[in-house]
């Protein structure tokens, strides 16, 4: 049986990446994609968020949606378009950092502030529903601290600093950054009895413990014993830090800000829009803090209606156990939908030589008419929690793998070098795995012909295809990097930036030539426009078929052996490609 698959626009291929992945700054992509080996391979770009004024979590954590003019100018856009290559953004609904003119105003004005309501004060949250402790934190009731989904260990605040000595804790679900920094003698001259000599050698203790990394209550100050007090309560004073502060839908100035900046976003090019941590963003006391309902509901349709208004299609972003449903839920709401679920499929696949996991994900989107965007790798991690079954309301409802078969999958990612991520119960107890990171093409265990075999069947399955930079040129795990970051480090294993040189010299390497020979049929060939046909074959092969009017596109792919050709009828030209 074959089906049409409904899109809304083009199903041509997408890139991602950050707009100096590949050079120094946007400008040198966009020489890239003008070279010939790029004609005609991309029809979308998904350009990360360093694209505007960040600070932290490589673009996550959004200071304003102005372009980042270190990176990126209004000539890059206009080259863009010229080559007629569609724009996806991202909107960071959850949170803005603290680098933000509207948390800086907060801090500066305290109650005075416009702002005063625009993040979430922790305390005043959950004032009458739970106990203050030592810290002068309230620690919620646990009817209503078991409901919360962590991100991170601990609680998910970050004590902000005002300038008139007073400290309050505000929501902070994702990253934070603390940064002791150096001491002078003259920051101790206040120090009652401490004369110049000593405090200059007492800081030369604590500025070498903060350049290897020493923690600071363990520093023998031996004859200084009676200052350490002091002079630690002193450095933490001096402290700075990052965070990305979870902001207030309840007030409207959000709402504004959301209007404002798709507004914004339209005027740059963008046409398809993802809402990275949207669940998050509805709070409500006695409701978990992620996709509780019918808050979630709510602010989506808000957001959509702000969307239309500004001719934007919005992809929401979910990380969620596939037995939870929720792609399911969000699809039939006519949202596109994130294909978090192939990058592990396609790892079990090639590493078990059998189809029916990744047939069972592929008929349920072309039965139910899921709107996907897909990828292998991605910025991010190799989501594995995706792929889970979960029990609801006392029912456990499968997932598309049985966890032994996910456990597998993990244990060969990190046995090939991996990195793993977690989440967090409220006392900081790690409740299930959530991501592998590693490059794609490591994760396959560095084997070319893996790589050219899943990039094929990518780009044979419903939906578009999003193609992470770095996995084009089979980017290998970067080990010094990811242990070289603080805060999110992990991450960094995949994220190897490429000068304008490497590319041109990867470009010449078969398995590039290859992956883009393959891009350039699913970009260009009418039948991608047409209809999915599965056909049946044995568990260690897979055969797909497109078909629009005349023209079609045929995978026959051995699973074990890792060959596969494809046939294309076009423009009444018969070509089959053996790889």
């Amino acid at each position: 049986m074959s089906k049409k698959i409904k899109q809304t626009i083009s199903n041509g291929v997408m890139l991602n990446a950050y707009p100096d992945s590949m050079g120094n700054k946007l400008s040198d992509t966009i020489e890239i994609l003008q070279l010939p080996e790029f004609k005609d391979i991309f029809s979308f770009f998904y350009i990360l968020p360093t694209f505007f004024n960040s600070d932290l979590d490589r673009g996550f954590s959004i200071i304003d949606y102005n372009l980042n003019d270190e990176l990126v100018s209004v000539e890059d856009l206009n080259a863009l378009k010229k080559l007629n290559i569609q724009l996806k953004f991202d909107i960071v609904l959850n949170h803005l950092s603290v680098n933000s003119p509207q948390f800086k105003d907060l801090l500066k004005k305290g109650e005075n502030s416009k702002y005063k309501d625009f993040f979430i004060d922790w305390n005043k949250f959950w004032e009458g529903k739970g106990a203050l402790n030592n810290d002068n934190i309230i620690i919620p009731n646990k009817e209503y601290l078991d409901k919360l989904f962590m991100r991170k260990s601990g609680l998910p605040i970050l004590k902000v600093k005002f300038p008139d000595g007073s400290e309050k804790p505000y929501w902070n679900t994702f990253y934070q950054e603390i940064k002791l920094n150096k001491i002078k003698s003259e920051d101790l001259k206040y120090i009652k009895g401490l004369s110049p000599e000593k405090a200059l050698l007492i800081c030369e203790k604590v500025n070498f413990a903060l350049e290897n990394n020493l923690e600071l209550k363990n520093i023998k100050f031996n004859e200084f014993e009676k200052y350490k007090s002091e002079t630690l309560k002193i450095v933490y004073k001096k402290s700075s830090y990052l965070g990305q502060m979870d902001v207030n839908a309840k007030s409207e100035l959000v709402w504004s800000f959301y209007d404002e900046t798709l507004s914004k976003l339209k005027n740059f090019g963008c046409k398809i829009l993802r809402l990275d941590a949207f669940a998050y963003l509805h709070k409500e006391i006695g409701q978990p803090n992620f996709f509780n309902k019918p808050g979630t509901w709510n602010y989506l349709e808000r957001i959509n209606q702000i969307a239309k208004k500004n001719d934007l299609i919005l992809l929401p972003e979910i990380h969620a156990e596939y037995g939870l449903s929720l792609h399911n839920e969000v699809a039939r709401e006519n949202f596109k939908i994130y294909d978090f679920f192939l990058p592990g499929l396609m790892i079990y696949t090639l590493e078990t030589a059998n189809n029916n996991a990744l047939l069972s994900w592929i008929n349920e989107i072309i039965n139910k008419g899921y709107e996907t965007i897909n990828m292998l790798g991605c910025h991010d991690g190799i989501p594995v929690l995706d792929l889970k079954g979960k029990k609801v309301n006392g029912k456990y409802y499968k997932g598309l793998l049985e966890d032994k078969e996910i456990e597998a999958i993990m244990k060969i990612i990190l046995d090939r070098g991996g990195r793993v991520k977690n989440l967090f119960d409220s006392s900081g107890k790690k409740i299930s795995y959530y991501q592998v990171n590693a490059t794609f093409f490591s994760a396959l265990g560095e084997h070319e012909d893996k790589l050219l075999l899943a990039r094929a069947i990518q780009m044979f399955m419903p939906g578009i295809p999003q193609v992470w930079y770095l996995d084009i040129f089979a980017g290998k795990n970067d080990y010094k990097a990811a242990d070289k970051s603080s805060n999110g480090g992990h991450k960094e294993i995949n994220r190897t930036n490429l000068s304008v040189e490497e590319v041109k010299q990867g470009l010449k390497k078969q398995i590039v030539k290859d992956q883009l020979k393959i891009m350039h049929l699913r970009n260009t060939l009418k039948a991608f426009l047409g209809q999915i046909k599965i056909n049946n074959v044995a568990n260690n092969k897979l055969s797909i078929l497109w078909k629009f009017k005349d023209s079609s596109a045929n995978l026959e792919a051995n699973l074990e052996t890792y060959r596969f050709s494809i046939s294309y009828i076009e423009d009444n030209k018969k070509v089959k490609l053996k790889f």
